[in-house]
């Protein structure tokens, strides 16, 4: 390169290089002096905030103080209550002790007192115990004679006035309530009666029955567990069993193998089959056609079962499985009259009499029976207390029972309802009246109104008001614990003192 060219070319490196360096500082120098201003300017508004800021210290403060006063003068106030509170308790406790001293004085002034007047008492009551010439007790003992002398008659009437009271009234409302349930309740009045005895068209058709040295009959009562009597009645063949289903199974075999004609031991096994199935068939079916009429539902099967048995059971001619539905209806109206559960009320009645499809086969009585099959079947206990309890053995503890007990009679002994022959109708009647003859002071008795009422008439000398009550209830216990019998009985106790005087 040209030497000249390179002097040239510093030169001017040099000249813009002192250029650039004059501009820097005028820069340098323009900012510096708007930093300053800045700065006087951020150091006048830090003042003021300072200012700002102790003006509002001070009033906090100020505030402070204040809030510190009432605060101290609110604490001074309080103690001062409390110093005032605090005296008046302590010049209530001085009051109290100067009372309870006081009352202490008072107490032993009234023991003194007390004392003085057992004195005088016992002073008194020596005084009038030689005056009158008896002690304590046998004054007192007479005295509670001659009260009782004079309010004798009082108590009586008052007696018999709140007796007969509560009897009316509660006739008057049991009444209205049978009533209206008899009036709801429709019913034939005569009863079915289970067939025991077979018609024969044929006195031919015995000697197929018995068959060849009695094996036919043989067969026929082995199939079927069933005595068979056919020379006892003219064209009747009887059939003798205590279990009622059984004797319904021999029935039916009875008359299908009569109508089929064909008899021999292979047939009538068939026959006896044939005719336990369809028994079975009824026996539920019966079952649940009862419970479906009174309308209770959730009865186990097995119960249902006993229940249809009972299609084939009577007590007195009268069928027991119709006796049960009427009661359920009856039941149900009555438990509705009076508030108590209707459910278990019907439930229960319906399967009162369980237990008489079982007293064949097992020791007991038929309620007894009735309740053990209930629970062990997983019926509700309401329901099988109110049906064990539907007899006089035990005590009804429920409202429902009751009402089981009570339809039970008025089931049983509504007219036409069993059957009774005139022998144990006339027996029954003397076995009452004697039971009222037993007892001392009866003139005479009469067993009337068929049964439900024994009328019984004392000495007037020997029985008095009271005593008269106190024999209807002695008489009617040992009805209930020596009688049976359907319903209630009445028990009239009749006490008169007739005076009689000539004019001559």
């Amino acid at each position: 390169m040209d030497p000249i060219t390179v002097v040239l070319a510093i030169a001017g490196a040099a000249a813009g290089f002192g250029a650039n360096s004059v501009i820097t500082k005028r820069k340098v120098g323009s900012a510096e002096e708007q930093a300053n201003k800045e700065l006087a300017r951020a150091k006048k508004e830090a003042a003021k905030l300072i200012d700002v800021a102790r003006e509002e210290a001070a009033q906090t403060a100020e505030q402070v103080r204040k809030d510190e006063n009432t605060r101290r003068k609110e604490l001074k106030d309080i103690e001062q209550r409390l110093l005032d509170r605090e005296e008046t308790l302590d010049r209530k406790l001085d009051q109290i002790d100067k009372r309870t001293e006081s009352l202490r004085k008072s107490e032993g002034e009234v023991e003194g007192l007390k004392d003085e007047i057992r004195e005088i008492r016992k002073r008194q009551q020596e005084k009038l115990e030689k005056v009158a010439k008896l002690s304590k007790d046998e004054a007192a003992q007479k005295l509670m004679q001659m009260t009782e002398r004079d309010i004798r008659n009082d108590l009586t009437g008052l007696v018999s006035k709140l007796q007969t009271e509560a009897q009316d009234l509660a006739e008057e409302k049991a009444a209205y309530i049978i009533t209206s349930a008899m009036e709801r309740m429709a019913s034939e009045v005569t009863a079915e009666r289970t067939v025991t005895a077979v018609k024969l068209e044929d006195e031919e058709m015995k000697g197929r029955i018995i068959g060849k040295e009695g094996r036919n009959i043989q067969a026929l009562q082995r199939a079927t567990g069933v005595d068979i009597m056919v020379d006892d009645t003219p064209g009747m063949i009887i059939l003798s069993s205590f279990d009622p289903v059984r004797r319904e199974v021999a029935r039916q075999a009875l008359e299908m193998l009569l109508k089929d004609g064909r008899v021999h031991p292979g047939r009538i096994e068939e026959i006896v089959e044939k005719a336990q199935k369809t028994v079975q068939k009824e026996v539920v079916r019966a079952g649940e056609d009862a419970a479906r009429e009174v309308g209770v539902i959730g009865i186990p099967r097995e119960v249902l079962q006993l229940l249809g048995e009972l299609k084939y059971r009577t007590s007195y001619g009268q069928n027991v499985l119709r006796h049960s539905t009427e009661m359920a209806h009856i039941a149900g109206i009555i438990a509705e009259e009076v508030g108590a559960n209707v459910k278990v009320a019907k439930y229960a009645a319906l399967v009162h009499d369980l237990g008489k499809a079982l007293t064949h086969k097992m020791e007991g009585k038929h309620h007894h029976i009735s309740g053990e099959m209930l629970r062990k079947y997983g019926a509700p206990e309401a329901v099988a207390h109110a049906a064990e309890a539907h007899h006089d053995d035990m005590e009804a503890t429920t409202t429902e029972a009751l009402i089981v007990r009570v339809v039970d009679a008025i089931s049983a002994s509504r007219p036409g309802a069993r059957n009774i022959s005139a022998e144990n109708f006339v027996e029954r009647m003397k076995d009452l009246e004697n039971v009222a003859n037993s007892f001392t002071g009866i003139e005479k008795s009469y067993a009337i109104s068929a049964g439900r009422e024994v009328r019984v008439f004392v000495r007037p000398t020997d029985i008095d008001d009271l005593g008269a009550i106190k024999l209807a209830r002695d008489i009617a216990t040992k009805i209930e614990s020596s009688m049976q019998y359907p319903g209630t009985i009445k028990v009239n106790v009749i006490r008169e003192t007739r005076a009689i005087e000539f004019a001559k």
